[in-house]
Order: C-alpha cells, then structure tokens, then sequence
C-alpha cells in the first residue's frame, strides 16, 4: 500500500522505555533508537545501559480519507483522524524491518489528564488475530516491511480526543513510541451504542445535516428562521470538545467527568448547563430585557459558529446575547457535532411554572395592564432540544427523544442546566422519572391562571383558569424538507380529552402527593363562581406591518337574553417574546350597552408614531381588554400581535460550483417615510463562505430600494444554505434565506 500525502502523518515522537535500565542522556536515546538494524534480532551491545528492540516505526498513516468516509466524518474541515466508537479502523504502520514471530505490538490509547483503565479513559491491548468487543488491534495484512492494523473500540469508550501509542517488544528488549491523537465520536450507525439511530434518513437530518430552520413567532403566526449549526466548520468540533473541559463537573473531578463521557446521557446534561453562562463562564450570556447594550441583539444572529469561536476568541469569556433559540441552535451544534443525533423544537404558548404547582399565575389591573408579579410566566413561544439515546435508568419505554435545555431558566441540583427528560415520560405524566421532567410537563400541560389586582386593597383575585392554551403547535423541521412538522402528540394526550387530564392529576399527584382530587382537577374555578355573562375575542383588521398603523376590533358577545352594561379597559405593551413588558404604547376606556345576545365590534388602532420607539426586534405588541359587567368577575381578552418586516429578497446571479466564486445579490426596500440608517448586512452560510461577511450598506432614503452584490466562495457540494440578516436603526432584524445547489 502506497500512503497517500494527504494522509501522512509528521514525523513521529518517539521515546524508548526499556524495562531495566533507566538512566540515559537523551540525545544517546535519539541516535540509538533512529539506528538502522540490519539483522532483526540484534541485541544492544554488551555492558549498554539500556537494551532496544531491533524493530522500529518508521512512519504512521492514519489512513484519513478512507477512515473518514467510513465514520461519516469527511465533512469535517479538521484534517485530524476522527473516527466513531464501536467501529474499526485502519491504519498503516511502515516498519524499521519485518515482523517476527517473536516480536511483540501493544498498543495503548488514552484520553483525558488522569486516564485509567478502570474508569476505561486507558486501554493497553496487544496486536492480535481477533477483535474482543473492547479495544483491540487485528494485523489485517503485511508486506514487506508494512503493517495494516485495524483497531476496534467499544461502542461503550468515553468520547473524546485520545492519544495512541505503540510499545514493540523483542528479545533485544522494548520501545514505546507516540503514534500520534485521533478524536472519537458517538456512533448513530452501530446498533450497540446508545445513540443508534437506525433510519438513515433520520440521521442524515439529525446527524450530518449542517444547516436548518427554528420555529419562531405566537400560536397566531408561526414564523421560520434559518440556522447555520455549522457543525463541520474550521475549529468547531474542536471547540465542542473544550465545552466539556471548561465543564464544572471536569474543574472538579477531571477523572470522574472523562470516565462519564461514554454516556450521552451525562454529556447531554454537561452540555446543557455549559451552553449557557449561568454558574460555569459558558457560552452565551441570556438576555430578555429588551436592551441589548454591550453585546449583540439575539435576533441578529444567524448561527453557532460566530458563537462559538467568539467564545473561544475571548478566552472563553460568555459571548453577548443569547435568547432561546440561541441556546437552542448552538447546543444543537456541540450534540450534533459529537455524534448525538439532535433536532431543534419549538413550543408555542410555553408555560414557566416555577413553583412546581403545575399552574402559572398570570396578573393583571383593572386598567387592562398586564402586570409584571410573580415569578410564572407563559412565553409566546420557547424553544429547547431533543437528543435521541437510549434510558437504561429508566427503562426501554424511555428511550429515544430526550428534551435538553441550555436556556437559564431553573436551578436543577444547583445549576442552570435541564434535562435530559425522556419525550414519553413527559406525554405519561411521569413526573418522577430523572431529569426535570416536572419542569417540560409544565412547559407543555400548565394550567393557565388569570388573577386580577384589586385597586383597592391590591389583593389579587381568582379571575379564570384555562387548562388549554398552554403548549401548543410543538414543533420541528421535518426531515429532508422544509416543512414544519408538528409533534405535539408526542408530549400529550389531546387536549380536552380523558387521558390528557388523568396525566395532568396523576404528575400533579406525584408532585403534590397530599393533594385531593374531586373531579376537576386541582387549581379549577370553584363550582359557585358563575360563568361569565359576556366573551370577547380580538380580530386583526388590517395589515400588521413594521411602519403601518396596527388595526383591530374587540367583539364582545353577550350570551345571555338580558341587556348587559360592560366597561371595557384596554392597553398595548411592547413586549419580547418572554412576555417580558417594554412600554406601554396605547390604552383606552369604553362603556358599552349590549342587548341580549348582541354582538358589538370596538375598534383598537396604534398608530407607527405611538409604537416605533418601544417596538423591539421581536416585533410584537400585546392588547389587553378588561371587560367588567358590574356584580360579575372580569372577563380578560388578550392578543399578541407580531408585525412583519419588509422583505429582504436574496438571489443568486451565477450557477454555484465547488472552488468557483460566484455572485449573490441582496434587494431591500424601505417602506417608511423616513430614512433608514447604520444598515448592516450580515451574510453565512456553512459551505458556501468562511465565517461571515459583514457589509455597511448606505442610508436608504424614503421608499428606497437597495441592491447590494457580494461573493461567495463555495467549498462543498450539496444544497446549502445561505443566511443573511440586515439591520438598521428602524428594522433591528430582518432575516433572509436561500437555498443553493452547489456542484462539484
């Protein structure tokens, strides 16, 4: 076999160990063991102070390409040996001379500071004619003077990088010689390990897939952003590693942290903590305030890689700022990268319950403000992660979708970190089962609580309870297309049905185990509270557009066969997504007269001028009515609006080749009366550029259009993704995507 350039390895450490003997100055050590022997059973001179084998490595080849293709792990940028755990490969030692029957190979692999063969961080294992299940080095073939080895691990080793070394010994005595580092991998392809995934094109999506969409929006209007994971760019596997090490589990106990690698399960866990900064220094710093001074706005972000190599940049300093689907689509990366297969999820209406009551209290004024008290909170939507392993704490029914969440939301045994909780305990209601499934069951069942703040004691009242609008439209990508695909029948049972309110009393049971239960379960309306004489909904009666007057109608109805008068309060907020309150834009107060069974329409509008200094890059404004019909309790009507920005168009100029540079060009118009400033484009896309192009565009006047070409240069074949994000002082994020066919 001829070894090929790139798949040649430099020159190799090499350093005798004989077992006797152990003083010697090291330049005497470099020449004899550089020494040629001529006849393979020479013995080191008499009276020497150290004996050595007359066999020597000359040189190693780690077989890249073909070792790369077989791991499915080519498309990585890093031209180091990366190979996945319970499957062979193959490398090619050229030798000093012929192996005898009487020379000896042992092999041994090691990872992390303190590597131990009981904790499996070290294995020592000879050259043989068989493969053991463990670590293990078979002679595949030998001519001449050159050996092919194929070395096997357990689908069970610790991930991570390791070093190999081979020590060769012979009656003339033993050399140990460094071969060199290889990274190991998570392997989605073989059935033994944990995070077997056996649909391939399941693990093409979950695993390889570089690129890819998140949910974002309000049950009213999903919307879609694209992602770059990026997990094959230059540095970021190596960056996921250090995630690990900078880990406070690996600060503590490094042995301990490197034995628990081998379970994706621990790693999950680690990494959902580390990907944000909370506790440990980790990636991304969490920013809901809606000023974003010091750092970037989480909306402009198009992916993970800026992220993580600004970690990395910084000296791993927490990178400024992350919302949920920031956290989300760079946890995505590291499992991703590391071989777990993992996809991104959205949940719309997502409850934060911190009181563990299955119930988030939510307050408002008699004035129609939502008021900022308590600590739950219902978002308009969250996202988190699923990773796919195996549960053998839990048992078989649990395998598969586990939820992970790196955004800070609760203390789990003192750090920000959630999960792994298994998809089918949280849809059972077994709330018991490890780790943090009360929290996801909450996320997706909570009940809804409406309480209203008297003003005159500023006692809080009992309005209404919903047990519907919490968890709705859950979500992810589907595989190999664009399309949404809904999941919500994985977490719970439909809502409104017998099953889904048995799971709710028997998770509120193992929480709450002195709770009673009468047939409703436990937060409902007590039975004497009266049903509300009137209903109300908000209808959108124009466009919703950034720059155009926000125009909606209250409906009231009243349902029963006598005349009610109703005063209505209402407001608007700015809010972020969290519901977090940014400034109140709007309010107004009507007295209405309503004859039996009428319905009657008031309209609501916000003028540009009233919003466009508290808008926030999340585009959202919440209206709130209170509509009190006297001797009666409140009825509370609410709607978040999200505004559309306009369209940012991207096109591709010239057919897309591998090595070849090509043209794209981007299209904006400003649809204000006014001029828009300081507009940055900021353009990647993994395959198609290194690292990401960021171009000032010129002040648009009003109702300009602007056309702004660039170049990419793309370095891999497929359909890949290109992301730009423009923004300005009136448009703090507007996003674009284009998918592009790139040929060889």
């Amino acid at each position: 076999m001829v070894a090929s350039h790139t798949d040649m390895h430099a020159p190799l450490l090499a350093c005798c160990t004989p077992r006797v003997f152990t003083e010697t100055a090291p330049t005497e050590l470099d020449q004899r063991f550089r020494r040629s022997f001529a006849d393979e059973e020479a013995e080191a001179p008499t009276g020497s102070p150290f004996c050595l084998t007359g066999l020597q490595v000359q040189n190693i080849n780690w077989q890249l390409s073909s070792n790369r293709r077989a791991h499915h792990t080519d498309q990585f940028s890093s031209q180091e040996l990366i190979v996945r755990r319970g499957q062979t490969f193959e490398i090619l030692l050229t030798m000093s001379g012929s192996l005898s029957s009487r020379d000896r190979l042992e092999f041994t692999v090691s990872t992390g500071p303190q590597p131990s063969q009981s904790a499996m961080t070290k294995a020592v294992f000879p050259l043989s004619n068989g493969s053991s299940g463990g670590w293990s080095a078979v002679l595949k073939d030998s001519s001449s003077n050159n050996l092919t080895i194929a070395v096997s691990s357990p689908a069970s080793a610790p991930i991570g990088r390791y070093a190999m070394s081979v020590q060769i010994s012979s009656q003339a005595g033993s050399a140990s010689v460094k071969l060199g580092d290889f990274i190991l991998l998570f392997n989605p392809w073989v059935n033994v390990d944990s995070v077997f995934l056996s649909n391939q094109a399941e693990r093409q999506e979950y695993v390889q897939e570089d690129s890819g969409i998140i949910y974002v929006g309000s049950t009213n209007r999903i919307n879609m952003i694209g992602w770059n994971f990026g997990q094959y760019e230059e540095d970021i596997l190596s960056i996921c590693l250090s995630i690990l090490d900078k880990s406070l589990n690996f600060r503590r106990d490094p042995a301990t942290d490197m034995a628990h690698r081998n379970d994706p399960k621990y790693v999950g866990r680690v990494l959902s903590a580390m990907v944000n900064s909370n506790d440990d220094n980790g990636v991304l710093a969490g920013n809901w305030s809606g000023n974003y001074t010091g750092g970037r706005d989480p909306r402009n972000w198009n992916g993970s890689v800026e992220i993580l190599k600004e970690w990395k940049k910084s000296g791993f300093r927490p990178v400024r700022y992350g919302q949920c689907w920031v956290f989300a689509g760079t946890l995505n990366t590291v499992l991703r990268s590391l071989g777990i297969p993992s996809r991104v999820i959205t949940n719309f209406s997502s409850a934060h319950d911190t009181d563990r009551n299955l119930s988030v209290d939510v307050y408002y004024d008699p004035m129609g403000n939502p008021l900022d008290k308590g600590s739950d909170s219902v978002w308009n939507f969250h996202v988190w992660n699923e990773a796919w392993f195996t549960r053998p704490d839990l048992g078989p029914s649990f395998n598969g979708w586990q939820v992970l969440d790196a955004t800070p939301q609760e203390r789990s045994q003192g750090v920000f970190q959630c999960g792994p909780a298994s998809v089918h305990a949280v849809r059972e209601g077994d709330v018991k089962l490890q780790f943090d499934t009360p929290f996801v069951f909450a996320e997706v069942n909570a009940d809804r609580t409406n309480w209203i703040q008297d003003s005159a004691n500023s006692t809080p009242k009992k309005n209404s309870v919903d047990t519907r609008s919490v968890g709705r439209y859950i979500s992810t990508k589907a595989v190999g297309s664009y399309s949404r695909m809904d999941v919500t029948e994985k977490y719970k049972y439909p809502e409104g049905s017998n099953q889904e309110r048995q799971v709710f009393e028997k998770a509120l049971g193992q929480l709450k185990p002195n709770a009673s239960f009468g047939p409703t379960s436990a937060g409902r309306l007590e039975a004497e509270d009266q049903e509300p004489s009137i209903s109300g909904k908000f209808k959108v009666a124009g466009i919703l557009a950034v720059g155009k007057e926000v125009s909606l109608v209250l409906l009231l109805k009243n349902l029963t066969s006598e005349e009610k008068t109703v005063t209505v309060n209402m407001t608007a907020w700015t809010i972020v997504y969290n519901g977090t309150l940014v400034h109140e834009v709007w309010k107004d107060s009507v007295t209405m007269s309503l004859g039996p069974e009428e319905e009657a329409q008031q309209p609501v509008k916000i003028s540009y001028a009233q919003y466009e200094n508290y808008l926030k890059a999340d585009n959202m404004i919440r209206i709130t009515a209170v509509c009190k019909v006297p001797g009666e309790a409140e009825v509370v009507v609410e709607r978040d609006v999200i505004l559309d920005n306009p369209t940012l168009t991207l096109e591709v100029l010239d057919e897309a080749h591998v090595r070849k540079p090509m043209n794209v060009q981007m299209l904006f118009s400003n649809p204000l009366d006014e001029p828009v400033k300081n507009c940055v484009l900021m353009v990647e896309g993994s395959g198609l550029l290194r690292g990401n192009l960021k171009i000032d565009v010129p002040t648009l006047r009003p109702k300009e259009r602007s056309r702004v070409r660039f170049e990419i240069l793309p370095t891999r074949s497929g359909t890949k993704q290109l992301l730009a994000d423009f923004s300005c002082n009136k448009f703090p994020a507007i996003k674009a995507m284009l998918s592009i066919d790139v040929a060889e």
